[in-house]
């Protein structure tokens, strides 16, 4: 299980998950569509539900063609697959990382929609050109016209949809910003939400010749994807402004190699804040090692006098660094992929200027936020006055 979804097992080294909301979407249409067949046919017994749950199993199985173009385009990007999801809207390939350029993110979300497309033409051909008993022509002809349905749909131009990162691709590559990208689909995506809800509610109301709740259901998806999407991209835009330097803790854990373990316990720990280790330098500030509090207790108190830092330290090879001049939003990145919760910024001569911590960068964030609404207040009120004077 995996966020509740179910393994069902591997699709070309994919892990594929079904999420509980498909089998009711399964059923549903199993019993919408044989019904339909029950009514509109002369399919005798149980035969109209069994080409409805078939019609309907062959419907997601598309969705999982569609799902793993995108797939295999992100793979020959050198991008890992995680997973393919089936839920009740649809399919899911989740990918590890956002592809490197516009044109290769162009390449991964137009990808599902072409093989939607060419399923159509394959299930077109088959319907027009080939005498079929008709359960198996009914179920070709919905086929067709469910792949096509299904490649127009996701060519809607808005998160989270296909036509969504199409378009993103295109802002990033005429702005050169990823995140302009995103931000600007996601606000199309939410446009297209809001029209879906509204009509869904307005044709449930029979205000309306067309909609229905199952529209109010789509448009509230995309809503919440499309905004959750900006709303990542918008705080991405502003990590991609600050620099590794300017994140950095003020008064990081930084001891000289040559200062004694006594010096280091009265000027370092009483009193002090609690850290676990420290970062050790040498004269020209360049890092040379580490040192691990917890190893004072191996050397007897009354040697603190004459040992020194140098002596105690332990290699900095396992110490995670970054470059002062990366942007905040790589270093978010790093802490994620290496799942740390701090690394050393140092320049590029090697100079260790202290750490960049996750609850620093929050702090930074926080403070500039502060910033921006403090530099407004007055402006309101600078505004609110020459209105008041000028009615006077």
């Amino acid at each position: 299980m995996n966020n509740n979804n179910i393994r069902v097992g591997n699709l070309f080294g994919i892990p594929f998950y079904i999420n509980p909301s498909w089998f009711f979407i399964l059923g549903l249409m199993t019993l919408t569509y044989g019904g339909q067949l029950a009514f509109t046919t002369q399919l005798p017994g149980i035969v109209p539900w069994l080409v409805g749950l078939s019609a309907s199993l062959l419907l997601f199985a598309s969705v999982l063609a569609h799902e793993l173009g995108h797939s295999f385009v992100a793979i020959s990007q050198g991008i890992e697959v995680k997973s393919i999801t089936l839920f009740i809207f649809g399919g899911l390939a989740s990918l590890e990382r956002e592809s490197k350029s516009p044109g290769e993110a162009f390449a991964v979300a137009i990808a599902g929609p072409l093989v939607s497309i060419i399923l159509f033409a394959i299930f077109t051909v088959i319907q027009t050109t080939t005498p079929l008993p008709l359960a198996l022509s009914l179920v070709v002809s919905l086929l067709a016209y469910i792949n096509l349905i299904l490649a127009l749909f996701n060519m809607i131009p808005g998160l989270p949809l296909d036509g969504g990162n199409v378009l993103k691709a295109i802002v990033w590559k005429i702005t050169g910003n990823p995140q302009k990208g995103v931000i600007f689909a996601g606000r199309f995506g939410q446009f297209f939400g809001w029209t879906a809800v509204i009509i869904g509610a307005l044709g449930t109301l029979n205000v309306l010749p067309f909609g229905n709740f199952w529209t109010v259901l789509i448009g509230w998806f995309l809503l919440q994807n499309a905004g959750n999407a900006a709303q990542s991209a918008q705080l991405e835009d502003k990590l991609n402004h600050f620099s590794a330097a300017e994140a950095v803790t003020e008064e990081s854990p930084i001891v000289k190699q040559d200062i004694t373990l006594r010096e280091f316990a009265n000027n370092y720990i009483i009193g002090k804040q609690p850290w676990r280790k420290f970062l050790v330098t040498d004269e020209e500030s360049i890092l040379v090692g580490v040192l691990e509090v917890e190893d004072l207790k191996n050397i007897s108190t009354h040697l603190w006098g004459e040992t020194t830092i140098k002596e105690l330290m332990k290699s900095y090879e396992d110490v995670k660094t970054v470059s002062d001049t990366e942007t905040l939003l790589e270093v978010v990145k790093m802490l994620e992929l290496q799942k740390e919760s701090e690394l050393a910024v140092v320049k590029e001569d090697g100079t260790l200027l202290g750490l960049v911590e996750k609850k620093g960068i929050t702090q930074l964030l926080q403070s500039q936020r502060e910033q921006q609404v403090s530099q407004k207040q007055p402006q309101a009120m600078e505004s609110s006055f020459q209105k008041s004077s000028s009615s006077e």
